[in-house]
């Protein structure tokens, strides 16, 4: 479990959340985009990118990218950098990710700015603590390879708090009440009767009108057995679904409203009538309508996807207004670091130790 954890290399809350794609290649090649992305120009030998007044030089990216290295190392070793998936290797997927995180940072950083959003001088000191820290664990090949000094690792940790607290700031009228109905899970079983059939390409063909009566009626029987008392509801389930899933558990919103609507309205062991809905006709038992376990984890998961649909919001319309350059030739001849004396791993653990969840 520790090294999974490990593995989220920017730990926890809302970074491991937002959309790495978003924040410095989603605009690249699409028209119409407010965003300007250029590429190379007026850039420093180091200098990997430019947002607006923003720079990221090499020694940031080798943090984040010698830690992630080291992280999946640890779990994994180092042959774990010959996956292959589809032409791209592992190794510039991370690559990507590092560039993408110190990108968001650097964007929610612009974002402080413009709100006032700054860091006291509690969080200051914790910053410099937290710098002296991972600074003094390093040894003298980790320094020189990934080219770092205290103010490197002190402006990292400054940045990231920063961009933290600015997510908090964004997010902090969110109405985080959540009532037991919004987010309870039932659990159902069902037999479906389909109405289409797949071409040789997997793509639907709907029944003509003449099949699809055929359908209705053979739902209609279905029914019939499945309330009168005599017949058992997972036998029949055997005998007459066309759905490979004989259960689903789910809460509101997610899945298609006409069967999300009967389910909704059954007690526990209740049957539906006929549900129609674009697969076709469904016969729904409830098998539980509550569970408090499983409600109070909805909630949680409910609380974070409204924070990140108030965030995404304003963070998207803000992006659209940046300029952003990219040292594309620097970028591209940058690799990992392969020594024995590189192993540091502990970038994103120290900050944690200094700024725990709230």
């Amino acid at each position: 479990m520790k090294k999974n954890h490990k593995l989220q290399v920017a730990g926890k809350r809302f970074l491991v959340a937002l959309l790495l794609a978003v924040l410095f290649f989603s605009a690249c090649g699409k028209k119409g985009s407010g965003t300007t992305v250029v590429l190379t120009t007026g850039l420093a030998g180091d200098e990997i990118f430019r947002i607006e007044n923003k720079s990221c030089r090499l020694p940031e990216i080798m943090v984040y990218l010698t830690t992630t290295q080291n992280q999946y190392e640890e779990v994994y070793g180092e042959e774990i950098w010959q996956v292959n998936l589809e032409g791209v290797t592992l190794e510039e997927n991370v690559k990507e990710m590092a560039l993408a995180r110190i990108a968001q940072i650097k964007t929610l950083n612009l974002m402080a700015e413009e709100k006032g959003v700054t860091l006291d001088e509690e969080e200051q000191r914790r910053v410099r603590l937290a710098a002296e820290e991972y600074y003094g664990s390093l040894n003298e090949t980790e320094i020189e390879k990934m080219g770092v000094t205290p103010e490197v690792i002190e402006q990292l940790y400054a940045e990231y708090a920063l961009a933290e607290k600015v997510y908090r700031h964004i997010i902090q009228d969110i109405n985080l009440e959540i009532s037991d109905d919004e987010a309870r899970t039932i659990t159902v079983a069902h037999i479906l009767i389909k109405t289409y059939m797949l071409d040789g390409r997997g793509e639907r063909i709907t029944y003509t009108e003449q099949a699809k009566e055929a359908a209705y009626a053979r739902a209609c029987e279905v029914l019939a057995l499945a309330t009168d008392g005599e017949h058992d509801f997972e036998s029949l389930i055997a005998q007459y679904s066309e759905d490979p899933v004989a259960t689903y558990s789910f809460r509101k919103g997610e899945k298609e409203a006409e069967f999300e609507n009967a389910a909704f309205n059954l007690g526990t062991n209740e049957i539906s009538g006929i549900v129609e809905d674009a697969c076709g006709y469904h016969i729904i038992k409830c098998l539980n309508t509550f569970n408090q376990e499983e409600t109070d984890q909805n909630k949680l998961l409910i609380v974070e996807e409204r924070k990140k649909e108030v965030f995404g919001e304003e963070y998207d319309v803000f992006v659209e207004t940046l300029t952003r350059k990219l040292n594309d030739k620097v970028w591209e001849e940058i690799s990992f670091i392969h020594d024995e004396n590189v192993k540091t791993v502990n970038f994103f653990d120290i900050y944690d130790s200094y700024f725990p969840d709230e």
